[in-house]
């Protein structure tokens, strides 16, 4: 996604920060991670950075659009950097995998409601879930996933 990631940042308003480029990055790399698993990654790139200098940074750049927080049900927040659209997720309700689903059909916000209530609709979030082809296997199997 990012070319210029200091060059994004600035264009956004933002400080230009080791730990903000390192969590871009990180984003980018592993899309739909936790930020825990982020942190982890954060850590691998730049060295000892605390839990709360990445969430820190994963709610600044959220704040600017520059990645998205998914949260589905009984599940830690998530991150991504595909911001430039309104696609959905799928997520495997054995193992948690969650992947990216282009909108069913149209354009933003995908989805029309019967009654908006008087709200102007920008966005629609829809998780599918289900079980993913690791998960079917391994309870085809006898495991568990």
């Amino acid at each position: 996604m990012i070319d210029d990631a200091e060059g994004l940042l600035r264009a956004h308003g933002l400080q230009v920060t080791a730990q903000r480029l390192a969590v871009l990055g990180a984003v980018g790399a592993r899309p739909h991670a936790t930020a825990d698993e982020l942190a982890e990654d954060v850590r691998e790139r730049i060295g000892s950075v605390s839990r709360q200098a990445v969430y820190d940074a994963l709610g600044a750049l959220t704040e600017k659009g520059l990645i998205r927080r998914i949260q589905p049900a009984r599940s830690p927040a998530r991150y991504e950097d595909r911001v430039d659209d309104n696609h959905h997720h799928l997520v495997c309700r054995g193992c948690g995998q969650t992947v990216d689903v282009d909108c069913a059909v149209g354009t933003r916000p995908c989805l029309q409601a019967v009654d908006v209530h008087g709200f102007v609709i920008d966005e629609a979030e829809v998780i599918y879930w289900g079980c993913c082809p690791a998960c079917q296997t391994a309870s085809a199997d006898g495991r568990d996933a």
